[in-house]
């Protein structure tokens, strides 16, 4: 029996497991060749020149004239990405996105920003995948080389410190930093501006 189309994103989409080595995973080392080789066509367009957006918006399935992200860029899933309006991915980004990846309208990040949407079984580790969905929230500001864990969500208009590793929940106006990232403080909501 054939498994049936989207099986392997409705599990991830469950949180898992998957098994790399079932036939319905076909389906997702597909869209991670896809993935790859749309994001190394984007990284080998010099800077200046508009068609890299070209590849990133065949990447996502949709324009990107209300965002901005700067190469070089890594993304393994796509269509596991969506973007609010105004959104800004500074260079030298990796999504690991399987889990899911969501930014609101007006998310700002920094260089170097790395989200992990998939973890490993500690005992099958080479073939058993869990996943937790992150989610950035209405303009929340991510520092430079910050990490995401898998199944965080950041909070409106949070701010994350830069170098933090981020395992928890990010509450709304907290600004966070560490590792692991703790609450240092909160902006005061009435101060906030789009």
């Amino acid at each position: 029996m054939e498994d049936k189309k989207g099986l392997v994103y409705e599990l991830m989409d469950q949180g898992g497991p998957t098994d790399n080595r079932e036939p319905y995973f076909k389906e997702a080392v597909d869209e991670m060749m896809r993935a790859r080789v749309l994001c190394a066509k984007a990284n080998a367009a010099m800077p200046d020149d508009p068609n890299y957006v070209t590849y990133l918006e065949e990447l996502f399935g949709r324009k990107l004239d209300d965002v901005r992200i700067l190469t070089p860029f890594i993304c393994d899933f796509g269509n596991r990405v969506t973007f609010g309006k105004g959104v800004f991915i500074n260079h030298s980004a990796i999504l690991s996105a399987s889990g899911g990846i969501e930014f609101e309208d007006g998310v700002m990040t920094a260089p170097g920003l790395r989200i992990a949407t998939i973890n490993h079984d500690m005992n099958r580790r080479h073939t058993i995948y869990t996943y937790g969905k992150v989610k950035i929230k209405k303009n929340a500001w991510i520092g430079m080389n910050v990490t995401i864990c898998p199944g965080v969500t950041i909070g409106e208009y949070a701010v994350v410190a830069a170098g933090a590793v981020v395992t928890k929940d990010v509450p709304d106006h907290a600004i966070v930093g560490g590792v692991p990232a703790k609450v240092i403080r909160y902006l005061d909501p009435s101060e906030q501006r789009e």
